[in-house]
């Protein structure tokens, strides 16, 4: 028979280890990500090095990026974390 509660911590644990090697797999330098030379000389005047430095950090706060540059960081991004896992 199933155990709710059991079952709950098992999805819970899931998705734990699913955001850990979110983490863990964007160890990686942000050249991965193909941008533009200027888009990465932006990022890294910024202190983003690695991917994993972008994550939840908001990308309307960093000076120099347009919308037009934000969204193709976004989509970079998305291909990505579409890809590491």
């Amino acid at each position: 028979m199933f155990d709710v509660k059991k079952d709950e911590k098992y999805i819970e644990d899931l998705a734990h280890y699913r955001t850990v090697l979110h983490y863990m797999g964007s160890n990686v330098p942000i050249g991965v990500l193909c941008l533009p030379k200027s888009l990465e000389k932006i990022l890294l005047r910024e202190g983003c090095v690695r991917v994993y430095d972008l994550i939840n950090r908001d990308l309307t706060k960093i000076e120099g990026i347009g919308d037009r540059r934000r969204d193709l960081l976004a989509s970079r991004l998305d291909e990505f974390f579409s890809v590491s896992l």
